[in-house]
């Protein structure tokens, strides 16, 4: 398989402890990433994974085959739930780390090389507000800066949001049937004078004149994979309305040529884990190294 590159996304409910502490999934995460064998992977929810000289990071990136890995520190007051970078240092140069401090949360921002290629690709996992609508906007707005000056780049994120066409296999939030009014507050905005599901990064990331492409979307329609649109949380409540498309990975238009599948995992080792899919994009690698190195 080494004509592909392997980039996971994965949300791992706290870091694979649970939300009481009392369960512990880390080792069956690692096993579930392991058996993909990535090449990239782009972590929500560090839970933990700073404490005891980062061993929990340390940890997942040495089962995951000695993974050159990268998170920002927690901040005082803000989300204990970080996200992470993990990049595989034999086929990557690593040219450069960028945190981007937000608010609630900062994206973490590696820039590495493909060996053999001249152009740098930035690297950004990040996890859009769960709370705020506005903030999740400003995040977005800032994750489009990674593609200024014709750089490529490739993005993956819990959104805490939701896709903005009318191509999606599954539909939006029925609001008046949704129980938890908290979560009601949320995920919904105002337009026209009534409360709607919140589509603002989306939209901003892949919406009219794009500056990234929605790489569930492109493989569930240009490459007829219909899987790629699979929901992907909440795999366990029921009381925020039925699942949906909230963690998604974005690229640059120039990489999308070189996506061959997309793939949604919910099975069951993986909803026993945590509360989100697992989401894996699979690249050619050939046609990766020629947008990768472009004509002098």
């Amino acid at each position: 398989m080494t004509d592909e590159l392997r980039v996971v996304c994965w949300n791992v409910e706290h870091n694979g402890r649970g939300r009481s502490g009392s369960d512990d999934h880390r080792d069956l995460a690692r096993d579930i990433l392991s058996t993909i064998e990535p090449h990239i992977v782009l972590r929500q929810e560090l839970t933990g994974a700073w404490d005891r000289g980062k061993a929990d990071l340390y940890a997942e990136a040495n089962r995951l085959g000695g993974l050159v890995p990268f998170m920002p520190a927690p901040r005082e007051g803000r989300s204990k739930n970080p996200v992470g970078v993990m990049v595989d240092p034999t086929m990557f140069f690593v040219d450069g780390y960028f945190e981007h401090d937000l608010p609630w949360k900062p994206i973490c921002n590696p820039r590495v090389r493909l060996k053999g290629c001249s152009k740098a690709l930035d690297l950004a996992s990040a996890h859009l507000c769960h709370f705020d609508p506005d903030m999740r906007a400003t995040e977005a707005r800032r994750l489009t800066t990674l593609a200024d000056s014709g750089r490529s780049a490739l993005v993956g994120m819990d959104a805490n949001s939701y896709p903005h066409t009318d191509l999606e296999s599954v539909a939006l939030p029925d609001w008046e049937k949704v129980e938890d009014r908290v979560h009601f507050q949320h995920r919904t905005i105002e337009r026209d004078g009534r409360r709607v599901s919140d589509t603002r990064p989306d939209e901003i990331l892949s919406g009219g004149n794009p500056v990234f492409t929605d790489l569930g979307l492109h493989a569930g329609t240009a490459l007829g994979q219909p899987g790629a649109l699979a929901a992907t949380a909440s795999l366990k409540r029921t009381d925020q309305g039925p699942a949906q498309r909230i963690d998604r990975m974005y690229c640059t238009p120039d990489l999308a040529p070189a996506l061959l599948a997309f793939d949604v995992l919910a099975t069951d080792e993986v909803r026993e884990v945590s509360d989100h899919a697992l989401l894996v994009a699979r690249f050619d690698l050939d046609v990766l190294r020629q947008v990768l190195t472009p004509a002098r």
